[in-house]
């Protein structure tokens, strides 16, 4: 097994190669190049050093991950026979995919190499953009990079921006979190005497400038922070502003029982916002439930006892835990295994539980606490083998309500209404329906034609003690047929 010797040809022109790296390039007999689109080859020529290109690897593939695939294993089998020399653009570590395919290759011991210097691009795009690293910065592929990937408080550069298509590409990841007229400098030769820098609005990233295979983009920090809206950190810093001695008195005194009406209200307010396939309103709601659970972290982190990352962890390794199918090597046939072997994973992450009905309340809802505790108790077969026998019992409590209301106490009047809606509650399980998102309905319902009713008697006398219930009934009815038109339309 022959060494493969990898060199870098840096970012610029012949001037700015090492000596040492421009005699290897005088002297090798079997050179490959990944590219012959640099300055430095296009100088060695006129000296007479031959190479051998992979530039035609591009022209047989649609993107770049099977280009230096190839390169690699092309490399791998020409060093079977001899000792070669394989140069890249800049440093052989910096931004390049090919040298990492090969470096794993050696791990597993089918090849042997040998990597030398390079001039980094890097080195002659701090100069050329008068930046300071250690403020912290960010190298990216823009072949590869996503926008969740982007730290904006950091200087980012993004390598590998060959043409007009990686960089139409570039820009719609970076316009997922930057202004459509955020300031980025186009890099093009860092360094050399052909260095050209160019800052357009990122809209124009595209269409603004030729890009080659020396073209960097650089994104500066974003260091107002309305400019950073869509950051997680942007959040979670303006959740710990709020709960700080410079924040909110309000937010300071929170607690996690003080702010549990709050969730529920705003759970119910998404919950609505769904229901009326309001897009708009979802995100607006979706928001203030964001707020509630970064509010609790907070108060977590502030008492001491947890934070963020605790609540990342935990709930992203029960995803992993619970997805064996996705995460791990269990097969799957329909939804309801998935279901099957979530149910078995939770069952086996609590301890054994006193009863079926542990864990099962849901102090926001009775309803739900009730729809809960009849399918719980339903699993273990304590149920009515059919809902004929859940239709006499509800007639049969209908008729003890109605007893008590006539002649009964108060305490006796609540105890049967209670067991009136908990028999309700049983046959909505039966049909498989949801008590809770019933009740929610019926409330929006009553709401929507109370509305009406409401807007009649402004157009009105705008009193109600100027109207009969039959004329109130009326509007109402006026509103159920109005309801039923449009949907119908």
């Amino acid at each position: 097994m022959n060494t493969i010797h990898i060199i870098g040809l840096g970012a610029g022109d012949l001037d700015q190669l090492p000596l040492g790296v421009y005699k290897k390039l005088k002297t090798a007999t079997n050179l490959y190049v990944r590219t012959a689109d640099h300055p430095v080859l296009t100088e060695l020529m006129q000296e007479d050093v031959g190479f051998t290109s992979f530039d035609l690897v591009y022209e047989k593939h649609d993107s770049f991950s099977p280009v230096y695939e190839e390169i690699a294993e092309t490399l791998i089998s020409l060093s079977q026979s001899e000792s070669i020399i394989y140069a890249v653009p800049g440093h052989p570590l910096v931004a390049e995919q090919t040298v990492q395919n090969l470096i794993q290759a050696e791990r597993l011991g089918r090849c042997q190499l040998a990597i030398g210097g390079g001039h980094s691009f890097l080195d002659s795009l701090f100069g050329a953009l008068r930046i300071d690293p250690i403020e912290g910065f960010q190298l990216m592929d823009g072949t590869e990079m996503t926008s969740d990937q982007v730290n904006m408080t950091h200087h980012l550069l993004i390598a590998q921006v060959y043409d007009s298509f990686s960089a139409s590409e570039v820009k719609l990841t970076l316009m997922e979190k930057y202004p459509d007229d955020y300031p980025v400098t186009i890099v093009t030769a860092a360094g050399s005497a052909d260095e050209v820098l160019r800052t357009v609005p990122l809209h124009e990233l595209d269409r603004s400038t030729e890009v080659n295979n020396l073209t960097t983009v650089y994104v500066p920090p974003a260091t107002d922070q309305t400019q950073r809206l869509k950051e997680w950190q942007t959040f979670r810093s303006i959740t710990a502003k709020l709960r700080s001695p410079e924040g909110c008195i309000w937010d300071r005194e929170q607690t996690h029982e003080s702010l549990s009406a709050f969730l529920i209200e705003e759970v119910h307010e998404l919950l609505q916002a769904i229901q009326e396939e309001d897009d708009e309103a979802i995100v607006d709601e979706l928001g203030d439930v964001l707020l509630q659970v970064f509010l609790h972290a907070q108060i977590g982190q502030d008492n001491g006892y947890f934070q963020l990352e605790d609540i990342l962890e935990a709930i992203s390794a029960k995803m992993i835990r619970r997805h064996p199918h996705v995460f791990g090597d269990v097969s799957v046939e329909n939804s309801e295994q998935v279901v099957a072997n979530w149910q078995e994973i939770k069952a086996q992450e609590k301890p054994i539980q006193a009863s079926v009905l542990e864990g099962q309340e849901r102090f926001s809802s009775s309803l739900t606490t009730s729809f809960n505790y009849q399918k719980k108790a339903a699993k273990v077969g304590f149920t009515w083998p059919k809902a004929t026998f859940a239709w006499n019992k509800f007639h049969e409590e209908l008729q003890e309500f109605q007893q008590e209301i006539a002649n009964g106490s108060k305490a006796q009047q609540i105890d049967e209404f209670g067991d009136l809606l908990f028999t309700l509650v049983n046959l909505a399980r039966f049909f498989d329906l949801s008590p809770e998102e019933a009740m929610m309905q019926a409330n929006r319902k009553f709401r929507s034609r109370f509305h009406f009713v409401e807007q009649q008697v402004k157009q009105g006398t705008g009193n109600f003690d100027d109207y009969s219930l039959e004329q109130l009934v009326e509007f109402w009815n006026q509103a159920k047929l109005c309801a039923r038109k449009e949907d119908l339309t």
